[in-house]
């Protein structure tokens, strides 16, 4: 995941200190926008909203949603506006969410929010409205937005023609910052999407991803053990004719890095029928996801241990084995 991309400041000060006003509070807190219906909830009448449209204190973004003048235009505002604008139960989607969430460096051209299916917004130009039940575990909220939390968002950022989908998953499942989601949070998300128009295409796209992400995991891992002075390690090693990436001959230990979510379910030694096979010969499987390699000492510590039998002490952890 890319850092936090630079985004508009926050409110000027005469915005932001004059909070005696609740209103104003609300204001601020959204980037400088109001809706009519906040407006009024607050006190203001249809009158007093049309006076500050009139004399523009506040500048039409939307129906119904106003720019306070004295908050700056900016990419944010752009964005929190077509939630707001779409109403009751919008979610932000898509690109514009996986910018929200900061995985993303731009903001899309084009916003797309999410409207419960009951609901039917007029679609308006910069926003694209679909409708949609989403299910309440693919939703969630940032900086005061409801958005589709960040595996959902990637998916359907993905599912996005304008967007270089093998980019984006390929930047996402390599992030190391923990703040970006992991494959298996992803093949969750997709599983829970199965059905839906463009997921077909969308697994494709993830499962490719995954292989990728599970070749270049291997590439880190073999680095990792040359750098951590591990040795006794081969690479295309065969037992009993189950093909093996990463083993340990001499210890019969097998080092697993599965493609896509959870263990062994790729290549490699995985799969029960080559546990099963490489139990029957004495064999061992350690199972590697490519999030662990977050915590490069923690992964040797296992091995290590693995291979030694003894405890990895403190900061160690228990060996996965699959078998």
């Amino acid at each position: 995941m890319t850092d936090t991309p630079a985004r508009p400041a926050s409110p000027p000060a005469r915005l932001r200190h004059r909070t005696a006003d609740p209103l104003e509070t609300v204001i601020a807190a959204q980037d400088g926008l109001v809706t009519r219906a906040q407006a009024l909830a607050h006190g203001l009448s249809t009158d007093q909203v049309d006076r500050r449209l009139a004399a523009r204190r506040w500048v039409p973004v939307h129906p119904c949603v106003y720019r306070h003048a004295d908050h700056p235009p900016g990419e944010r505002a752009r964005v929190r506006a077509a939630v707001l604008w779409a109403g009751q139960g919008a979610v932000l989607s898509g690109a514009a969410a996986v910018w929200w969430w900061g995985l993303g460096d731009a903001a899309p051209a084009v916003v797309t929010v999410t409207v419960p299916r009951r609901r039917a917004p007029r679609p308006r130009a910069g926003v694209v409205v679909r409708r949609r039940d989403l299910d309440p575990a693919d939703v969630g909220a940032h900086d005061g937005l409801a958005l589709a939390r960040p595996a959902a968002a990637v998916l359907e950022a993905a599912a996005d023609p304008s967007v270089a989908a093998d980019a984006l998953l390929d930047r996402v499942l390599a992030d190391r910052s923990g703040r970006a989601p992991t494959a298996a949070e992803l093949a969750r998300a997709h599983a829970r999407s199965l059905g839906a128009h463009g997921s077909a295409a969308v697994g494709r796209l993830l499962a490719g991803a995954s292989r990728r992400l599970a070749a270049r995991t291997r590439h880190a891992l073999r680095a990792l053990l040359t750098g951590g002075g591990v040795r006794g390690w081969r690479t295309d090693v065969v037992v009993a004719g189950v093909p093996l990436d990463l083993a340990f001959p001499a210890a019969r230990l097998c080092v697993e890095v599965p493609v896509g979510a959870g263990p062994a379910t790729g290549d490699g030694c995985g799969g029960a029928w080559r546990h099963a096979v490489l139990r029957r010969n004495g064999w061992r499987t350690v199972v590697v996801e490519p999030a662990e390699l977050r915590r490069p000492d923690d992964v040797l510590a296992r091995l290590r241990e693995a291979l030694t039998g003894l405890p990895a002490g403190p900061g160690g952890s228990a060996v996965r084995a699959a078998g």
